[in-house]
């Protein structure tokens, strides 16, 4: 909502970096000015190559592609995988951008803007219930048969849809899945909070609910997750938010080189949310703000802001907090590498 395989246990899957690769990110991210970006974010640095990265981790970075969904969404894909994270592609209106959000509005999905844009998908990644994270999602399960990652809620949920139990990996928070050519780590999160400290349909679901969801309001929040998605051995890490609050304490340490951060309202009660969480993460090298789209629009063209999110104050508090941290403002239409730079074509 709006502002809202197995467990591997081996020592060595997130082997903690040396300073080296940090220091080389961060020189990276104080170079060219990230696309969309607006002037008034940027931050004068001066000017640095990746030219000190090793060669393995500059081909890895060049292996890796990412292409904003829209919302919170994300496509990944490395070597010869497709991860999605919260692919809400058919943006039906609510209400919510316009006259008020109605709760009784019917759940869809339009296959064709679906299929156009999810590829191939070994795996789907969900944060939480709601139906601009798991609206689509569904589908996606039934249509390429997708393992799906999220919580206990979202299980029930896509069981009485008609998704496969079997394809579902129901998980709280500390998991550690190593999949191929891609690590998983599951973060417990939080829901982000209105002026009121409340949000939209909360609740979880211990059991299969009473009816099939048919409306917004049947899919509630059912606790939120976030991930930490790695790719390969040399490979960039880049956390991954769906909703903008976090656990201060599960999030500490996980060090991405990549923040995929979700833009609070103008009305969220989150207490300094942007400085303590940069901290959390120790001033990941690019930060990516999402979720401050009008996700009501397709996705064609350019993205469209959410009035109630103030995304040039997020810019300029990530700049305060984090001087260092290059800003990449995603667009739809483009594919990054992994250093979150338009891919060579």
């Amino acid at each position: 909502m709006t502002q809202d395989m197995h467990t591997s246990d081996r020592s060595d899957v997130f082997p903690r970096r040396g300073p080296d690769r940090r220091t080389v990110l961060r020189g990276a991210a104080l170079g060219a000015a990230a696309p969309l970006l607006p002037a008034a974010a940027a931050t004068a640095a001066p000017a640095s190559t990746t030219a000190g990265r090793d060669r393995g981790g500059d081909r890895a970075a060049r292996s890796v592609s990412f292409r904003w969904l829209g919302t919170t969404g994300w496509r990944i894909d490395v070597g010869g995988r497709t991860v999605l994270f919260d692919p809400y592609l058919t943006r039906f209106p609510t209400g919510l951008f316009g006259s008020g959000l109605d709760p009784e509005t019917e759940l869809k999905t339009d296959p064709a803007v679906v299929d156009a844009h999810i590829g191939r998908p070994d795996l789907v990644l969900v944060s939480h219930s709601h139906w601009d994270h798991l609206g689509d999602v569904p589908y996606i399960a039934r249509t390429t048969g997708a393992r799906v990652i999220g919580t206990e809620t979202t299980y029930h949920l896509l069981t009485a849809l008609g998704v496969d139990p079997k394809q579902i990996s129901v998980v709280k928070g500390g998991e550690v899945l190593d999949i191929g050519t891609i690590t998983v780590e599951v973060v417990p999160g939080l829901h982000s909070r209105n002026k009121n400290c409340s949000y939209f349909a909360p609740g979880t679901l211990n059991a299969p609910p009473a009816t099939v969801p048919r409306t917004i309001a049947d899919l509630p929040e059912g606790d939120t997750l976030a991930f930490r998605v790695t790719a390969g051995e040399h490979g960039p890490s880049a956390f991954l938010m769906g909703a903008s609050d976090f656990d201060e304490r599960a999030v500490r340490g996980l060090r991405p080189d990549l923040a995929m951060i979700a833009v609070p309202t103008a009305t969220s009660t989150t207490h300094h949310y942007v400085p303590r969480l940069l901290d959390a993460l120790d001033a990941p090298g690019v930060v990516v703000p999402v979720h401050w789209d009008n996700f009501e629009l397709p996705l064609t063209g350019s993205p469209v802001r959410d009035p109630a999110m103030d995304l040039d104050a997020f810019l300029a508090q990530v700049g305060k907090a984090s001087p260092a941290t290059r800003i990449v403002v995603p667009d739809y239409r483009t594919v990054y590498d992994g250093d979150m730079r338009p891919a060579r074509r």
